[in-house]
């Protein structure tokens, strides 16, 4: 089974793919994904991430079972922070261990496109005027996406 943390301190990226690839002469390929908080033209000042602790785990948990059982995969981490993100703090890691690249790159994208739909997490965007924006919904390309993957 993968690792799944919900946290809302940083990581180390690096790091983490050096723990999924140590000792383990049989893997011959590491995908990983970093996702950041961008800062939209300029124009956001921060973005809160909320989660319902257990729950979040859980969910992130069966997609990483979902690409184990899909994929001959040899170690997966997930990472997802929350809290209050600012532009250039990472948000999301995401690393696959695999004999191969190929199971490992589409295993990650396919972790990536179930944690933008599937995963519950909540963002709301303070702009650098002091607006406060709505909940973010789903965007229908990122539904389209896991889609491709099948499943639920």
């Amino acid at each position: 089974m993968g690792a799944v943390r919900v946290q809302a301190e940083d990581f180390d990226a690096a790091a983490e793919g050096r723990a999924l690839t140590a000792g383990r002469p049989d893997v011959g390929a590491l995908a990983s994904f970093v996702g950041l908080c961008r800062d939209e033209g300029g124009r956001l000042a921060a973005l809160e991430i909320e989660h319902y602790p257990g729950m979040a785990e859980a969910e992130i948990a069966r997609v990483v079972a979902e690409a184990e059982a899909r994929w001959p995969l040899i170690g997966v981490t997930v990472i997802h922070r929350h809290g209050r993100l600012t532009p250039g703090d990472q948000i999301v890691y995401v690393g696959v261990a695999a004999g191969h690249r190929g199971e490992a790159f589409a295993a990650a994208e396919m972790l990536m496109d179930y944690l933008k739909t599937r995963a519950p997490f909540w963002k709301r965007a303070t702009r650098v005027d002091g607006s406060v924006e709505g909940w973010v919904e789903a965007k229908e390309g990122d539904d389209a996406q896991a889609k491709r993957w099948g499943g639920g």
